[in-house]
């Protein structure tokens, strides 16, 4: 209880004084702050970001200044306090930056989950496999697979379902492209290989590739993302009082509703996950 109401006088104290600066602002009628964001590319991919930030910026007159780089590389910005807020899908890493001191306020936003995509054919017959045996399966073809190879959250994720398959994979075959999400699942589809993809990057992208889902389902490829302040007590200049006004925003039921309202032939790239 003591620490509930600590909790509450000093989220007072943080929104009176976003008041007073956001008062400030509307009298000026200028822009006077810029946010700046470290997100995934997989959130700049599927669009996500240019439906939450237009908004926001509208709202409180603020520019927000978007770096979208694999989860890893938003983290580092993060702790070196280039950026004042992450938006990201790597629990384990997320939790290794939280318990370092670097993030606070960390919130659940969203998630959606990676799918194993790969020529209709499925040379390496992993359709209706669960994820290690479907990446046995491939390292055992030696059938081409594309992989970020960028310690982004995605690829974090492909390292945890090659540990439990049992595998280290190397050789010609297993391809790291350094890149993006959405260029990653580019050279798949040009090298007919197989890749690992979040579901809303492909499902943003399916009508540019011939690739098809061939593995979904398996619980160990949920993706869930999460929105982190970046700690004013480690990073004093670091923008906290609009950082926090951001993560008020897309946790919202408004915000909520734009995140499970981005939709593509019907699916939803993301499903809303902080307001039930």
């Amino acid at each position: 209880m003591r620490y509930l109401i600590i909790s509450m006088v000093l989220a007072g104290g943080i929104f009176s004084l976003f008041n007073g600066v956001y008062a400030q602002q509307q009298q000026t009628g200028a822009p006077i702050q810029t946010l700046k964001m470290a997100t995934t590319t997989s959130v700049e991919n599927s669009g996500l970001i240019y439906v939450l930030v237009p908004p926001f910026e509208e709202k409180f007159n603020i520019k927000v200044d978007v770096i979208a780089v694999g989860s890893g590389k938003a983290l580092k910005l993060a702790e070196n306090g280039d950026v004042d807020i992450v938006f990201v899908h790597s629990p384990e890493a997320e939790n290794k930056f939280i318990t370092s001191g670097f993030g606070v306020n960390r919130r659940s936003v969203m998630y959606n989950d990676f799918v194993i995509v790969g020529p209709a054919d499925d040379p390496a017959g992993i359709s209706g496999e669960s994820a290690p045996k479907a990446f046995r399966k491939i390292a055992d073809k030696k059938s081409p697979f594309t992989s970020r190879g960028d310690e982004s959250g995605t690829h974090n994720k492909e390292g945890e379902i090659w540990a439990i398959a049992g595998i280290q994979p190397k050789g010609t075959w297993y391809l790291k492209t350094g890149e993006g999400m959405e260029n990653t699942l580019q050279m798949a589809d040009q090298k007919e290989a197989y890749c690992l993809v979040d579901r809303g990057t492909y499902i943003a992208n399916e009508d540019k590739v011939e690739l098809v889902i061939l593995n979904e389902g398996d619980s160990r490829l949920n993706n869930p993302y999460s929105i982190i302040a970046v700690n004013p007590a480690r990073h004093p200049d670091v923008n906290y009082i609009y950082s926090m006004a951001f993560i008020g925003e897309i946790t919202s039921p408004e915000g909520q509703n734009l995140i499970g309202g981005l939709k593509k032939d019907g699916r939803a790239l993301f499903n809303p996950s902080s307001y039930k």
